[in-house]
């Protein structure tokens, strides 16, 4: 189905949105939004952004680096999140991460025959971080990713390896039976910690990143472990990686004066041992007291992140 003409996005009139017809599933029409930010002379890179869990894109600090580097910018949000979210849906449930690859590819094809750009550079945050890495090896030998970045990608579970063997063996079997049976929920602390009505540095929209985030559900969950097992695997991404996360973890209920320094979200001891699993060219940082999302991390580790970043695009993405 053809994309609906852009319109001006809630962002403000440097970004426009248009709207992406997916197939429908059990719960009826679903969408997802691809938003542009729109800046002066064209270029011939492009990257396109994919959000986290329990999030949408708003960090339009993260675009303005991007497009002040040479590149387009996009976002993606996903079916069922953010811009995409429609009344008769279950916010951000799947039963596949592959249900994905419609919207991606979609994007992918209007942002490389559509708007004419010859490179593509995929950026993917915590859950869009293994969403990305696992479609990008899909299409590996295609010619559509030439570069894959990963800001704190959520590559195994933050949990006891209990919970990680059988605790997961049960969410199969659960996610095969009652797949909407809630089995976890997300802590409030890392939301209050960042949106501006708590005193934290970001606004955004509580109705589409709340703060106690979405009932985990047992068909999704399911979805992200089968996830996890392909990328333990080994995956075989034939371009270039740039992987990044904190220097170190902690547990915002145990250690909550270390909320603004670690990531509270992911084990980056997960993070640091997937990385090797997802190709050949495979470049890893760890930034001095970075979050959970570095491109929301408080001085100096932010601009620590985006210099990094951006270093390692000029030396692995050809100019186009």
């Amino acid at each position: 189905m053809p994309a609906v003409l852009e319109n001006e996005d809630i962002l403000g009139p440097d970004y426009a949105a248009r709207t992406l017809p997916l197939r429908p599933d059990a719960e009826g029409d679903v969408v997802a939004t691809l938003v542009r930010h729109r800046s002066g002379a064209a270029s011939r890179r492009a990257v396109l952004y994919v959000h986290g869990f329990v999030d949408y894109f708003f960090q339009t600090h993260l675009a303005e680096a991007w497009v002040a580097a040479g590149y387009d910018f996009y976002a993606l949000d996903l079916r069922k999140y953010g811009r995409s979210t429609r009344p008769h849906q279950t916010p951000n449930y799947i039963t596949s991460l592959e249900e994905y690859d419609e919207e991606l590819d979609e994007a992918a094809r209007i942002i490389r025959n559509d708007d004419d750009h010859s490179l593509l550079t995929v950026m993917g945050h915590s859950t869009g971080g293994l969403i990305a890495s696992l479609w990008a090896n899909r299409r590996a030998g295609r010619g559509v990713v030439d570069a894959l970045v990963l800001n704190s990608p959520w590559f195994d579970l933050n949990a006891s390896l209990f919970q990680r063997t059988i605790g997961t063996a049960a969410v199969h079997r659960l996610g095969t039976i009652k797949p909407r049976a809630q089995v976890s929920s997300l802590g409030p602390a890392y939301g209050h910690y960042l949106h501006a009505d708590s005193g934290g540095a970001w606004a955004y929209d509580l109705a589409w990143k709340p703060h106690a985030g979405f009932p985990v559900l047992a068909g999704w969950l399911r979805a992200i472990r089968r996830g996890h097992a392909e990328l333990a695997r080994g995956l075989r991404i034939d371009c270039p990686v740039f992987v990044a996360c904190s220097d170190a973890s902690s547990s915002p209920l145990k250690e909550p004066g270390r909320i603004d320094s670690t990531d509270v979200v992911l084990d980056v001891a997960h993070i640091a041992r997937g990385a090797v699993k997802l190709g050949r060219s495979v470049t890893l940082v760890r930034i001095t007291g970075g979050i959970h999302d570095l491109a929301l991390s408080p001085e100096p580790a932010r601009s620590e992140f985006f210099d990094e970043l951006m270093r390692w695009q000029a030396a692995y993405v050809p100019e186009g």
